[in-house]
């Protein structure tokens, strides 16, 4: 049975920064692609940061780049958010997610994994 977990999450004050991390099992986690994913209270899913099986080549959302960075860590089965200069309107849960096409995707409909999410909250 696949498993994501997502950790890290928090209330941190603008300008402030969290890491989320994200545990899989059940899967050969170094086979597909990590992604991130957020959802704000009425809004829709959106897209935030992708990263390819390799850790080679990743993808951000216009509005976090320069400010989060994704990683993995193949031997730990594990995908990082680092989210720093954070802002009021980051605040939303946020997922992690798996493709198994393995070169990453902004787009969810490649995903066929997702963890149940974690909130955070960036407060003015």
């Amino acid at each position: 049975q696949v498993q994501l977990v997502e950790s890290g999450g928090g209330l941190v004050q603008a300008g402030g920064s969290l890491r989320l991390s994200c545990a899989a099992s059940g899967l050969t986690f170094s086979s597909y692609a990590m992604g991130w994913f957020r959802q704000a209270p009425g809004k829709e899913r959106e897209f935030v940061a992708a990263v390819s099986w390799s850790g080679g080549k990743t993808y951000y959302a216009d509005s976090v780049k320069g400010r989060f960075t994704i990683s993995r860590d193949n031997a730990k089965n594990t995908v990082y958010l680092q989210m720093n200069s954070l802002r009021t309107e980051d605040t939303a849960v946020y997922y992690c997610a798996a493709d198994p096409f393995g070169m990453g995707s902004i787009d969810h409909g490649d995903y066929i994994f997702w963890g149940q999410g974690t909130q955070v909250t960036v407060s003015s």
